[in-house]
């Protein structure tokens, strides 16, 4: 299954990322290596959310990602949300549907 981790920025995280970004990228390039972690990055004009990606069995999983990631724990994110994402469409479609 597919979810995806969006982060509502706080209105400072540009101010304050350089501080946290190594340790933030570290945290995600490790989840990334076992295929959890598909992709991910933030939103521009405004950056005001971040996109995660994530490919596993349960939400559980993404939640405790965030849980544990600098940008979460230092208050950069102000929240998060998971949601499944039911990928219709692709190479990697979970639910694939053809007209």
């Amino acid at each position: 299954m597919h979810y995806l981790l969006i982060y509502d920025l706080a209105s400072d995280y540009l101010d304050r990322r350089a501080e946290f970004r190594t340790e933030h990228l570290k945290y995600a390039w490790e989840a990334q290596q076992p295929g959890e972690l598909v992709m991910a990055g933030a939103l521009a004009d405004p950056a005001d959310h971040a996109i995660l990606m994530f490919k596993c069995d349960s939400p559980e999983t993404v939640t405790r990602f965030a849980a544990s990631d600098p940008y979460v724990t230092h208050g950069l994110v102000k929240a998060f949300h998971v949601r499944q994402w039911n990928i219709v469409v692709g190479e990697d479609a979970t639910n694939p549907v053809r007209p």
